[in-house]
């Protein structure tokens, strides 16, 4: 009767002591704060309302080819794969956290049997014999008074989000990386095109200079100096086939398929942004997946402190609980009400000797915090100054449209005029070399500069967080 009425108060105190002891031993996770957020895009940067993260990628992108590119990469690429079974290690890690404030439970068996002596001068030596026959089900459980169990199953549920985080931050970046290459692949395909048109000119000027030197208006050296621009813009080819076979296979790598060809598109076809919407700093950290993963992993070691703070505190455990049968040399009765068994072992556990370890591992614990914050703000600031030098990028880049607009009309007239002059055995054959590279490399640099633009308008989409869904 005396230890049913300790029971009684002490199980309440003890639901009592815990319901107030978490509140004393842990602290409540709060979200890092981003100091002067506003200014990530620069003191000067005008901000936009709009935001591009938003948009789906099937939206973000026009060309249909490229779009079946990249749901072929989502489907088969590797290193998406492997972030998705970190979702699964994560997922498993955070179900045994849960598993933690249930009882252990199992089915136990046992039989003991047991010879002795009589002890009297040696008289009946092993001759009494008994056996125990034992079935029943054992359970063994922690109360989680100080919250420890709870602060660790808060960080696998960090460590879960962590993972989920990383695995839209890989999507993001493949989804991005399957665009560049698409539209560097086909910037490839128009430069070889423009240095095959500015060699089809040449020909044409050479047969027109070898006609000259056969009436006596060109000497030798302008012909054979023809030839030597012509041979060596001719050289031009070959190496651009090679990167355009290379850009094909590194793109099929990233779509999980074996090296080969890539239907695609022409580079003109494509659209050409004129500005870029990238929002206010808190959408941009709201939606970066590295963001995410980089606050989950301060989330997940701030609850590591709290576990480890909790360790100081003393541990309530039933150590040892068994319900079943119990019978002495006989089975036939062994199911029997009389028979039952029912045992309880409880325990509480207060560490005394071993406080420089759990003062250690707290200290360990707090340091891994801090370290996960400074990341966490590195990431942010990192994240800022992406969005920036693309924007900077971006602008220069079409600063240089008009220009490079008129650079290629000039090159074009210099050509036409030379041309004509060369007929007439009016200008010099270095003038008229000069106007085709002249040309070839103004036009080149004009595919560079939109695909410049292009690819601003991708690796902002992707800065921004743009490419999940």
């Amino acid at each position: 009767m005396m230890k049913e009425k300790i029971y009684a108060i002490l199980i309440p105190a003890i639901c009592l002591l815990g319901t107030s002891a978490c509140s004393v031993v842990h602290k409540a996770y709060k979200a890092p704060q981003v100091e002067h957020a506003e200014q990530l895009y620069g003191p000067h940067e005008p901000t936009d309302s709009v935001t591009v993260a938003s948009v789906p990628w099937r939206s973000y992108f026009t060309d249909t080819l490229l779009i079946q590119l990249i749901d072929e990469g989502i489907a088969g690429n590797p290193d998406l794969r492997i972030a998705e079974t970190r979702i699964r290690v994560a997922e498993a890690g955070l179900r045994e956290a849960r598993r933690a404030f249930f009882p252990d439970i199992a089915l136990t068996g046992e039989v003991e049997h047991l010879r002795t002596s009589d002890g009297n001068w040696g008289k009946d030596v092993l001759g009494y014999r008994s056996t125990e026959y034992t079935l029943g089900i054992t359970a063994g459980w922690e109360l989680d008074i100080w919250g420890k169990l709870n602060s660790r199953r808060k960080s696998e549920y960090a460590a879960f989000l962590g993972s989920r985080a990383y695995r839209n931050l890989v999507q993001t970046s493949l989804v991005a990386n399957i665009a560049t290459a698409y539209y560097s692949l086909l910037a490839l395909d128009e430069e070889l095109r423009v240095t095959r048109s500015v060699i089809w000119l040449m020909e044409e000027n050479l047969s027109v200079m070898m006609k000259l030197k056969e009436s006596g208006l060109q000497n030798g050296a302008a012909v054979e100096q023809s030839k030597v621009t012509l041979y060596e813009t001719r050289s031009r080819v070959p190496e651009l086939e090679y990167r355009i076979e290379e850009m094909e296979h590194a793109l099929c790598v990233l779509l999980g398929r074996m090296p080969g060809s890539i239907e695609r598109g022409t580079f003109d076809a494509q659209a050409v942004p004129d500005r870029l919407r990238y929002g206010v700093p808190a959408q941009m950290l709201a939606a970066r997946p590295d963001v995410q993963e980089a606050e989950a992993a301060f989330r997940s070691a701030f609850e590591l402190t709290n576990a480890a703070r909790s360790a100081f505190y003393p541990s309530v455990r039933l150590t040892s609980g068994t319900l079943g049968y119990n019978s002495l040399n006989t089975l036939s009765e062994f199911l029997r009400p009389e028979n039952m068994l029912l045992n309880l072992v409880g325990g509480l556990t207060q560490p005394l000797f071993n406080r420089g370890r759990l003062r250690s591992e707290l200290e360990i614990a707090k340091a891994r915090e801090d370290e996960a914050l400074l990341s966490f703000r590195k990431t942010v600031l990192a994240a800022g100054q992406e969005v920036t030098d693309i924007l900077a990028e971006f602008r220069s880049s079409v600063q240089k449209n008009d220009t490079r607009k008129h650079q290629v009309e000039a090159a074009r007239n210099a050509v036409d005029y030379t041309q004509k002059l060369l007929l007439a055995g009016d200008v010099d054959y270095t003038e008229v070399l000069t106007a085709e590279e002249s040309l070839l490399s103004s036009r080149l640099a004009q595919v560079d500069d939109r695909l410049q633009q292009i690819l601003c308008a991708v690796r902002m989409y992707r800065a921004l967080g743009g490419g999940i869904e």
